[in-house]
């Protein structure tokens, strides 16, 4: 049986680093499943689709909705076999980018792959809720008066961050080598 004492020093040494990076990835893609997956199995258990709660009047209500489209509806018009196929070949690049990039983001720069592990679990996340229900469940509503911003999730929001992270990263060229 092959155990990692009896795995060459350099080996057993790159093993071990590789596992504590995928372990840092599967930690806060994990926690960002968990979290989005718990959010949306309360709102679906307590709140009756398109039901609100207002949290902070003329600010931000929780909304039960479904969106069967992209970000902002994306596509919620088109039939629902081409949005699932769609979907699914968009995520599953996106799943194959960000490992990529998260393999060949070095040591040196913890903040950039902590965005890919965001971005890994928000798709993730959505992702479930296509597999499950053909569309994501929504329910962060923030607006000012009549000006609604699109509802939204934890997923989405982990997205938006990681993305924000790595645009940073591009912006200010502190991108690694």
């Amino acid at each position: 049986m092959l155990t990692r004492q009896s795995l060459h020093p350099g080996v057993s040494m790159m093993l071990s680093k590789l596992i504590a990076k995928y372990s840092r990835l599967a930690a806060v893609a994990g926690s960002i499943e968990i979290f989005d997956q718990a959010t949306k199995a309360v709102v679906l258990k307590q709140m009756p689709l398109y039901h609100s709660i207002s949290v902070i009047p003329g600010f931000f209500n929780l909304t039960h909705i479904h969106n069967p489209g992209g970000a902002f509806g994306f596509m919620s018009r088109q039939s629902s076999h081409v949005r699932n196929l769609l979907f699914l070949f968009i995520s599953s690049l996106a799943v194959c980018f960000i490992f990529y990039f998260y393999k060949n983001t070095p040591k040196t720069h913890p903040l950039l792959a902590t965005g890919f592990a965001l971005i890994l679990g928000g798709a993730v996340g959505n992702l479930i809720d296509r597999f499950r229900f053909g569309k994501v469940v929504d329910f962060l509503d923030f607006y000012l008066g009549n000006y609604h911003w699109p509802a939204f999730n934890i997923a989405d929001s982990a997205i938006s961050i990681g993305v924000c992270i790595f645009l940073v990263h591009l912006l200010f060229k502190k991108m690694p080598e």
